[in-house]
């Protein structure tokens, strides 16, 4: 696919000709960019750090998963995996806490195999000033990565997405729960929201992509598990990603 919106830097080398897929993908049910459909509780002005903090189910096989920064987006997974999955999510949207839980679970479980690496662009629109906890989630997600903790802490962060908004306390709440995760590096980096800038790169090359909500998942350009819903759904969407020489 050629065309679509591209940018310079760090940041543009994400987008290479996708945007008019993800414009096209008519995504089913999903959190907009104008800030709605974050699911329950967005615009809370409380916190929650009382949340309930959960781990994935495979938090043992995401352990053994290796990620590391390319500009503006995590990769998960083996280099030399044959095929590429892009993922575009925001920590507060709560159908991406449900995608998480269904087909991006199904996605790790390939990365673990070495068939397929997933690349993240994490998203921060929901953030609206702050009010949600976005940006400090997406901060302490880029800490994970120097901690080696990538993929178990993320999906620990989207299983315990909160009703109000991620706080730094539920954020290191929920790190205590990934081992080898807390330490002094860490902490600080939560804290001091180290990793702002990075966050708000991250946000500008979302969307570059022209995408108007989270999730997204993109293999070759072409958004899959959108129209039909199947994202949301494990068995549903391995069949998915089947149909599109994955697995």
């Amino acid at each position: 696919m050629t065309g679509g919106i591209r940018r310079s830097g760090r940041a543009g080398r994400i987008v290479t000709g996708v945007a008019a897929a993800v414009l096209s993908a008519g995504a089913v049910a999903g959190c907009g960019a104008g800030g709605a459909g974050a699911g329950d509780g967005n615009g809370r002005a409380a916190a929650d750090s009382a949340a309930a903090v959960r781990t994935s189910p495979i938090a043992d096989v995401l352990a053994t998963l290796p990620a590391r920064v390319d500009g503006a987006k995590v990769v998960v997974g083996q280099p030399e995996a044959p095929r590429t999955v892009q993922v575009l999510v925001d920590p507060r949207c709560g159908y991406c806490a449900k995608f998480e839980a269904a087909g991006g679970e199904t996605l790790l479980k390939l990365a673990a195999d070495g068939r397929v690496k997933v690349e993240y662009l994490l998203a921060s629109f929901l953030d609206q000033g702050g009010a949600s906890g976005s940006v400090k989630a997406v901060n302490a997600l880029r800490a994970s990565v120097d901690a080696g903790r990538f993929a178990e802490y993320h999906a620990a962060v989207f299983a315990s997405r909160p009703k109000g908004r991620f706080t730094d306390e539920l954020l290191l709440r929920i790190a205590d729960r990934v081992p080898g995760l807390r330490g002094p590096a860490f902490d600080k980096a939560v804290a001091e929201t180290a990793y702002a800038g990075w966050a708000a790169e991250s946000e500008r090359a979302f969307e570059a992509t022209g995408a108007q909500g989270t999730p997204v998942v993109l293999v070759d350009g072409r958004a899959l598990g959108a129209k039909d819903g199947s994202m949301f759904d494990a068995a549903a969407f391995e069949r998915t990603l089947k149909g599109a020489g994955i697995g």
